[in-house]
């Protein structure tokens, strides 16, 4: 009935003359938006009761848009047919900072009106259906770090990326006098992201000159992915307009901090009510082996926190990314820390990329957890101390090793079904070979004359 509601409540905007331009879009295996911006009078009249056709490559392609060969989804062969993009109106908002503009989140589905089981968004939603055979639901939050700078993306690709101007001058972590200098462009992201219903908690200068974090509240998984999506696209909208660009790599300098995506996440009963991390006063046993699970998993399922050959350049040490696949009670130097208490405890998975796919990266951190449920794995011992400087398993140090990892899982094929193993196996297989086709500047600069 809400999501009736909110449809006629879009008709209706639409009708008043409210919005012009309404965007349907499904979020890729990058985590970007893809779709279609439509007049809202076609919307209105053709496109509404039913959704829109899009290409079946957009699930197969690489961040340059590339098709890649070799996915059963689609191929040249396949003639890279259509699917449709269904609309969820429960999603629907509009853009403040596209006036005029109504934005709706879709699934995909295939010509039977079956759900496309690799898009990404549906991938999510399946380990949310297993959790509720669990008897479970979850909140989950997501934590996104960002560096500024004052280029356009146009001005940074001229310059080949290379002495950027920065936001700011020097390390702001918590500085508010230097939060102050691009309040302007932080400011407005906060801002506009409440004013089209993604609630923000805060923002905050960040361990890097220029380095930002903007907190959002917490929600359902599904919902959540959804905002951590809006929230990225729109920020770099809003810096666009500002004559400013920001970037999301996990690693942008290797002399600087990496940028992250903790995700926060808690176990509940159904109704979202009962913590089933709590009981009687003290973490539950529920909470030990949703812990010990994330552990257990946390190599084998990297790609998914870790999706590209810089990913794996974040995982420094004594820079606050994680090195080491340990826990501890609100310890930054531990992949896994354990944070709040009664209804607020819960596991911050610090492991992930600010360039992480969120819906697959929750998929991945809920899919962990049930794991360890279901085989009560109880996790190691409280790392006391520095993680940096102990000896339990390191996190993968490169996107080979994670494949490795994840193609060697039977955790992942029974978690995500062989469909989506292969697909998401074959993803990251073509992003490594991309990377091994590449010639860098690193390497001309070492070896143009010296070789």
């Amino acid at each position: 009935m809400a999501d009736i509601k909110k449809y006629s409540a879009l008709l209706a905007g639409i009708k008043k003359g409210t919005f012009h331009t309404v965007i349907l879009a499904m979020p890729d295996m990058q985590g970007r938006w893809v779709g279609k911006r439509m007049t809202a009078r076609h919307f209105a009249q053709t496109v509404a009761e039913h959704g829109t056709h899009a290409c079946a490559y957009l699930l197969t392609v690489d961040m340059e848009m590339d098709p890649v060969p070799g996915y059963s989804l689609t191929s040249w062969t396949k003639g890279y047919q259509d699917f449709t993009l269904a609309p969820d109106y429960g999603t629907w908002r509009s853009l403040p900072w596209q006036p005029g503009t109504a934005f709706v989140v879709c699934d995909a589905v295939d010509d039977k009106h079956h759900p496309v089981k690799v898009a990404p968004r549906r991938v999510l939603k399946e380990q949310v259906i297993r959790a509720w055979e669990f008897g479970c639901s979850l909140k989950m939050a997501s934590e996104l770090e960002f560096y500024l700078f004052r280029e356009t993306y146009e001005s940074a690709s001229k310059k080949n990326w290379t002495g950027l101007e920065h936001g700011g001058t020097y390390i702001e972590d918590y500085h508010i006098l230097q939060g102050t200098r691009v309040e302007p462009v932080v400011g407005a992201i906060r801002n506009q992201m409440e004013a089209a219903g993604v609630p923000v908690e805060c923002s905050k200068g960040e361990w890097g000159p220029g380095q930002h974090e903007i907190n959002l509240e917490y929600s359902n998984p599904v919902e959540m992915a959804d905002r951590h999506t809006i929230y990225k696209h729109g920020a770099k909208e809003i810096a666009m307009q500002k004559g400013f660009a920001l970037t999301f790599m996990a690693k942008f300098d290797s002399r600087l901090a990496g940028s992250s995506c903790h995700i926060h996440v808690s176990l509940w009963d159904r109704a979202g009510k009962k913590p089933i991390f709590w009981e009687g006063g003290k973490p539950s046993q529920k909470f030990r082996w949703f812990l010990g699970g994330m552990m257990s998993l946390a190599r084998e399922f990297s790609f998914f926190y870790a999706p590209t050959t810089n990913s794996y350049k974040r995982y420094q040490a004594a820079t606050f990314a994680p090195t080491r696949i340990a826990w501890a009670k609100d310890n930054r130097t531990c992949g896994l820390r354990v944070v709040g208490e009664g209804h607020s405890l819960r596991i911050e998975n610090r492991i992930p990329g600010a360039d992480a796919n969120p819906y697959l990266a929750f998929a991945a951190t809920i899919a962990a957890g049930l794991y360890g449920i279901e085989n009560k794995i109880d996790p190691p011992a409280e790392l006391k101390g520095n993680a940096y400087e102990s000896q339990v398993q390191p996190v993968p140090k490169t996107l080979a090793e994670a494949i490795t990892l994840l193609e060697g899982s039977q955790a992942a094929r029974k978690a995500f079904g062989q469909e989506v193993f292969e697909h998401y196996l074959h993803a990251a297989k073509a992003e490594q070979a991309a990377h091994d086709r590449a010639v860098t500047d690193w390497e001309k600069g070492r070896n143009f004359e010296r070789v």
